[in-house]
């Protein structure tokens, strides 16, 4: 079940982004994509969703990542919302309009 909503995000990531998902799967610390992933384990974590799944979905597809990373990830999000109210507002509107079973 949490596959489905990993991939709805990673879909819809991928939209706001304009990326192809192989490129949020591949090693590389492009600005834009690396804040796609920060996203990503962000609302999967958000959801909620154990880090442990986000670690292995992203495996999944390719994309071995530590806990600590991926906490990292979700920290920065977390403190860029606090540091930028139209991010945060950015956040909250996607969160609600992208509510799904």
């Amino acid at each position: 079940m949490k596959i489905n909503i990993f991939n709805e995000y990673v879909n819809r990531v991928c939209g706001l982004y304009g990326i192809k998902e192989q490129e949020l799967f591949k090693k590389t610390k492009v600005r834009e994509i690396v804040d796609a992933r920060h996203l990503l384990y962000y609302l999967c974590f958000k959801r909620p969703m154990k880090i442990i799944y986000i670690k292995t979905f992203m495996s999944e597809r390719g994309y071995d990542i530590g806990h600590s990373s991926i906490s990292h990830g979700i920290q920065m999000v977390t403190k860029l919302q606090q540091d930028d109210a139209d991010y945060k507002r950015f956040i909250l509107g996607l969160q609600n309009a992208y509510e799904f079973q």
